[in-house]
């Protein structure tokens, strides 16, 4: 079984929604869920927030966070989870935000560099991942799965 199918199992078994809220994975996260049958009865809510503008307008993330740490932060992904629970009325919030590649990256923070945040049963978690990669492709697929592995990890848990 394929990570999305078992989260969206897992989802459905314990009667949980999850809203996403994604930069980096451009949708990929939402259409993982959605490409499972039965996936609405888990999935509501999904956004795509590429500018800071959106980030701040539509799901609530401060402007000072973007200022002080940037777009591509654990605080960003972090208050981004956060949103996106709220925002849709779901128990979990999901957000990735990064850098996919092939261009963009910095010393600081290279392509193949993402932060996945995970808000749960009033907390939230943050985890950096860097896949070494600047391969668009292969960074933004590995980013979503990891991201769905850590909803599958913290439900379980």
């Amino acid at each position: 079984m394929k990570i999305n199918e078992e989260v969206v199992a897992l989802l459905r078994q314990k009667h949980l929604k999850i809203a996403t809220a994604e930069s980096c994975t451009g949708g990929l996260l939402a259409k993982l869920i959605t490409d499972v049958a039965g996936a609405s009865e888990v999935f509501d809510y999904g956004i795509v927030s590429y500018a800071n503008e959106i980030k701040r307008g539509q799901l609530g993330v401060q402007r000072e966070t973007l200022e002080r740490f940037g777009a591509v932060s654990e605080q960003t992904a972090r208050e981004m989870a956060q949103c996106a629970a709220k925002n849709g009325g779901a128990d979990i919030g999901l957000s990735t935000t990064g850098i996919a590649g092939p261009t963009g990256g910095t010393p600081e923070k290279p392509n193949g560099t993402c932060f996945a945040g995970l808000h749960y049963q009033g907390k939230t978690k943050v985890l950096k991942i860097s896949t070494g990669l600047s391969d668009r492709e292969q960074n933004r697929t590995a980013f979503a799965q990891r991201a769905l592995e850590l909803v599958k990890e913290e439900i379980n848990e």
